[in-house]
């Protein structure tokens, strides 16, 4: 799956084919579309977010291409790396 693939929306998908992929291994990282940032499946920011919100990505090249930056509560190295390109 090329990372310029389309993320796949929340409310787009059933809730058992969802865990099925995230099993599977095939969806990796979830985002905030409205706020634009991605981290892991496990992060406490993202688990608080609204299912209409909520896009799901393969892997952090996907994200990035859909424009998204990491979280800086779960992935906070990545989102470090992330700050300090965007302040050059």
């Amino acid at each position: 799956m090329p990372h310029t693939e389309a993320m796949l929306a929340h409310t787009d998908i059933e809730n058992m084919m969802l865990w099925q992929k995230i099993r599977q291994g095939e969806l990796l990282y979830a985002g905030n579309k409205k706020l634009k940032i991605y981290g892991t499946l496990r992060c406490s920011s993202g688990k608080r977010m609204k299912k209409e919100n909520r896009v799901f990505f393969k892997n952090a090249a996907q994200a990035k291409a859909h424009g998204f930056r990491p979280c800086g509560h779960c992935m906070r190295q990545a989102y470090l790396h992330w700050k300090n390109e965007s302040l050059q």
